[in-house]
């Protein structure tokens, strides 16, 4: 595989399509009317957020957005920064808890608008350009990394896994958010539906039907999409990481079980715990969390 030629598709792809969370994946249908705010205004940032929120209401505590994973109250003051920062949410959110953050993305798009976002709130940032592969950064300059829903987009995870332990400090913490292969959203929508039922993996290998059909997956997918395993993750992070964590986040079972048991009311019929525990064991969401080695 030539990884510059996949790569180069990737940041091309992404620029033309962003993470908008509008109805249609790159677009900004958020609601029924025709009205269609456009990128880069406080509208367009409001409605993202209140997409991206929606999404992942389960994270959210009294001590702020995503609080239940980010140890916010850490890195106050301190330096944090974000691979794939999007549409500038999450790099936000961490400028409003107090950090000194700097986030990166490959896309030029993305660059735009979360400078866009950061000059309409009069907040504070380094927002720049860079490849997770080889980031323009110095070693052992951040307190904290992260990244949302990224690095599964990356041709080389390991090299990018490598560079973000790089730019983290001894004993610094962690947190990246990675698609799973041992999922029930993989397993049904995209290895059953999609591969088995609609006879895609007559033509698409694993990697193919994983692109096609995971992020704008309703349009013939995006160029690279890789979902991990656990055991993956602890091999490929046990040489270089201490107190390495996994945890499901499943924000997406309700959705997936109502398409896989189309009835009124399933809630009823499925109660919420039973809902809990297989987003636990099934979800599509890992967050892998550690530290590293001082």
């Amino acid at each position: 595989m030539d990884l510059k030629v996949v790569k180069s598709d990737v940041e091309r792809w992404w620029a033309e399509n962003p993470m908008t969370y509008g109805r249609t994946h790159g677009r900004t249908d958020y609601c029924e009317t025709d009205r269609q705010p456009q990128r880069g205004t406080l509208e367009f940032f409001e409605n993202v957020d209140a997409a991206f929120y929606a999404w992942n209401t389960p994270l959210h505590s009294a001590d702020g957005r995503f609080a239940k994973l980010f140890p916010y109250h850490r890195y106050r003051g301190r330096r944090v920064l974000e691979i794939g920062c999007g549409m500038g949410t999450m790099a936000m959110n961490w400028v409003l808890q107090g950090a000194d953050i700097t986030a990166v993305d490959l896309n030029p798009t993305s660059i735009e608008q979360t400078q866009a976002r950061f000059a309409l709130m009069g907040l504070n940032g380094n927002i720049r350009q860079a490849d997770a592969n080889a980031l323009p950064l110095e070693d052992a300059s951040f307190d904290y990394v992260y990244s949302w829903g990224v690095l599964h987009h990356s041709p080389d995870l390991q090299l990018s896994m490598r560079e973000l332990l790089r730019v983290l400090r001894p004993g610094g913490e962690f947190g990246v958010m990675l698609y799973s292969r041992y999922s029930l959203l993989y397993w049904y929508t995209i290895r059953l539906l999609e591969g088995f039922l609609h006879g895609e993996s007559l033509f698409l290998d694993e990697l193919g039907l994983a692109s096609r059909y995971t992020d704008a997956g309703a349009d013939e997918g995006n160029p690279h999409t890789w979902p991990v395993t656990n055991r993956e993750l602890f091999d490929l992070l046990a040489p270089m990481a201490h107190d390495v964590a996994i945890r499901r986040l499943g924000t997406e079972l309700e959705y997936i079980l109502q398409m896989m048991v189309p009835i009124p009311n399933l809630e009823k019929w499925f109660p919420i715990g039973w809902t809990k525990a297989l987003a636990r064991r099934w979800g599509w969401s890992i967050w892998v969390t550690g530290k590293k080695p001082k």
